[in-house]
């Protein structure tokens, strides 16, 4: 699914261009005889997705959501080099012990 995707490959044209491209023809669904509703309920539910995608896309190009994704990687990493040395340190710990016995 396309939301659960990182949204630093979401394009923002597309994006924009889908939106307006799903509200004309919302309109459009109804405005013709006799009303397409299943037209419309299809074009509703891409616009919705759409805005969506956009929220993500404005998130994390323009409100801080990069900066904070870089931050919580980089953190993310020192903990993992961390319990890496942990847990090499417990190895010759406990490989030191048995060499003794």
């Amino acid at each position: 699914m396309d939301t659960q995707k990182e949204p630093e490959i979401i394009s923002g044209k597309m994006t924009a261009a889908l939106c307006v491209y799903s509200a004309t023809f919302m309109r459009y669904a109804l405005a013709v005889q006799p009303k397409n509703y299943l037209l419309f309920t299809c074009h509703l539910a891409n616009e919705g997705a759409q805005l969506t995608q956009g929220y993500r896309y404005l998130n994390y190009w323009n409100w801080g959501g990069r900066e904070q994704s870089l931050k919580l990687n980089e953190e993310a990493e020192s903990l993992a080099n961390s319990a890496t040395t942990a847990a090499s340190s417990a190895v010759s710990a406990v490989t030191g012990e048995n060499s003794k016995s």
